[in-house]
């Protein structure tokens, strides 16, 4: 017991390493910030073989509405919800100039006026377990259960934000964050798993970027 309860507090001291590249392309950034207004950031989930996950999106958000409390962020569900179908992942618009167009329809013109939206930013790109290696085996004895080995695995995050503004009409800036991590398994009676914290730094990385380009206050 005296063991394991040592090996708990040598581990946690440790994490898994992550690195990040971000990059950033963006113009007409607000000169003092947005001030008060009201954006809503949205999942791309068009690709076949991937979603952009919601508790990303979720974790984004969370980052600017508490980087900068003058800026309400609409939550993902609450939006598309509110403007059924037109923002469903077959149907949601890919640029700005269709937003335009939908616009012609009174019910999503009415419903966006209503919201009073200054941006609308997307984000596009998923995390992903990739190689993996190692073994463990358990087993239950005279004794108890236990179990012995090693395992590791990589993760990688690529995400990209494209922001529009609603106020001009235009596409107003990309921005895109890169991590990648690799975390192990280390298993002596009972395995212990130290996590690399690959999205949570993606979504600090973007969503840093984020409210530099939208808040006076960063």
């Amino acid at each position: 017991m005296r063991f394991c309860v040592c090996l708990i507090a040598v581990t946690s001291l440790l994490g898994g390493c992550v690195t990040a590249n971000v990059d950033e392309m963006t113009f007409d950034a607000p000169v003092a910030g947005m001030g008060e207004g009201t954006i809503v950031i949205l999942g791309r989930r068009h690709a076949p073989d991937y979603d952009t996950e919601p508790d990303f999106i979720d974790c984004i958000g969370g980052h600017v509405s508490r980087g900068d409390t003058g800026i309400s962020v609409i939550p993902e569900r609450q939006f598309i919800d509110s403007l059924y179908p037109w923002f469903e992942p077959r149907t949601a618009p890919l640029s700005i100039e269709s937003v335009d167009r939908l616009m012609a329809l009174p019910s999503v013109a009415d419903k966006l006026g209503e919201l009073d939206l200054q941006y609308m930013i997307w984000i596009d790109g998923r995390t992903e377990d990739t190689n993996s290696s190692g073994s463990m085996t358990c087993g239950v004895g005279p004794t108890g259960a236990g179990c012995f080995g090693f395992g590791t695995w990589g993760t990688e995050s690529e995400y990209e934000a494209t922001i529009w503004n609603f106020g001009d009409g235009s596409e107003v800036g990309r921005m895109s964050a890169q991590t990648s991590g690799q975390s192990y398994m280390p298993a002596v009676v009972v395995p212990i798993p130290i996590i690399a914290p690959v999205q949570d730094t993606a979504c600090e990385s973007l969503g840093s970027q984020l409210l530099q380009y939208l808040s006076a206050e960063s």
